[in-house]
């Protein structure tokens, strides 16, 4: 929670948020080669998001559950942290890090940098 609220007033969008709150999401992804199942993650996340005008931001984070294909599942811990700024009217760019733990292995890290034009 501090993070956030730095990460806030580190953007200069902090005092009078346009939106902001605690959230709970849940996301499924499953991987697949062909037709043939891989494996299924799903998070199970709490967070938080804030902005304003020209910036928003979201951090979260919890367990997330681990299911292959024939094989035990398990439960680690994942997260993110991301940000969308309001470039010009109509473009929008954004960015997100993430992380997933692992018991046997090392973590892994994800990145996403992109851009969204409105029409």
């Amino acid at each position: 929670m501090k993070f956030a609220i730095a990460l806030a007033a580190l953007l200069g969008v902090g005092t009078a948020p346009a939106l902001a709150g605690v959230y709970l999401n849940v996301e499924s992804n499953a991987s697949y080669v062909g037709n043939d199942y891989k494996s299924r993650n799903t998070d199970v996340h709490i967070g938080f998001e804030g902005g304003g005008p020209l910036a928003t931001y979201y951090i979260q984070g919890g367990p997330a559950l681990i299911n292959g294909d024939a094989v035990d599942g398990s439960t680690e811990f994942s997260g993110k942290t991301g940000i969308n700024i309001a470039a010009t009217e109509r473009l929008d760019v954004y960015g997100e890090v993430s992380f997933l733990t692992a018991e046997d292995t090392d973590n892994s890290y994800g990145s996403k940098i992109g851009a969204k034009f409105k029409f």
